[in-house]
C-alpha cells in the first residue's frame, strides 16, 4: 500500500509539472495531498491524526483558492491556460494560495505544528517533496505575475 502511495505522489507531482490547464493542475495537487494523508496517519497516535487533519484542511483551503484564481482567470480571459496572463485579483489569490501551500511567511504558522506531529520521514516528505508541485506551478505562472 505504501508503494502505491509513493507512486501516486510521484505521478501527481509530475502531472502538475507537465500540465498547463488550471483544472488538471488543481486535480493533481489534490491527488498529491490525498496520497500524503495515509502516510501521515500511518503511526496511530493523536498527534499524527491532528497533524494530518490540519494538513488536510490547510492544503484543501489553498487548493480551493487556486481553483478560485484559475476560475477568475478563465472568466476574465476566456482561457484555462496557466501560462496565460492573469488579472490582478486572480494573481493576488494565486500568490496567497501558493504561499499557503508552501508554508511560506506570512502563511507559515501551520507548518511547525504539522512537523511536530509527524515522524522524521513524513516531515522530510512534507518539507521537500510536497513543495515541488506548488513551486513548479509558481514557475509556470512567473511570467504573468
Amino acid at each position: 500500500v505504501l508503494t502505491s502511495l509513493f507512486i501516486a505522489l510521484v505521478a501527481s507531482t509530475a502531472s502538475v509539472m507537465l500540465c498547463h490547464h488550471w483544472l488538471l493542475a488543481w486535480l493533481a495537487l489534490e491527488l498529491n495531498t490525498l496520497s500524503m494523508l495515509p502516510i501521515m496517519i500511518k503511526q496511530h497516535n493523536p498527534r499524527a491524526t491532528e497533524a494530518a487533519t490540519k494538513y488536510f484542511l490547510i492544503q484543501t483551503t489553498a487548493a480551493a483558492m487556486l481553483l478560485l484564481a484559475g476560475t477568475m482567470t478563465a472568466w476574465q480571459t476566456g482561457q484555462w491556460d496557466i501560462t496565460h496572463a492573469t488579472t490582478t485579483p486572480a494573481t493576488m489569490v494565486f500568490t496567497m494560495a501558493i504561499l499557503l501551500k508552501l508554508g511560506l511567511a506570512p502563511m507559515h504558522l501551520w507548518y511547525s505544528e504539522i512537523l511536530q506531529g509527524s515522524t522524521m520521514l513524513t516531515a522530510l516528505l512534507v518539507s521537500t517533496w510536497q513543495k515541488i508541485a506548488p513551486l513548479s506551478l509558481l514557475y509556470l505562472t512567473a511570467p504573468a505575475l
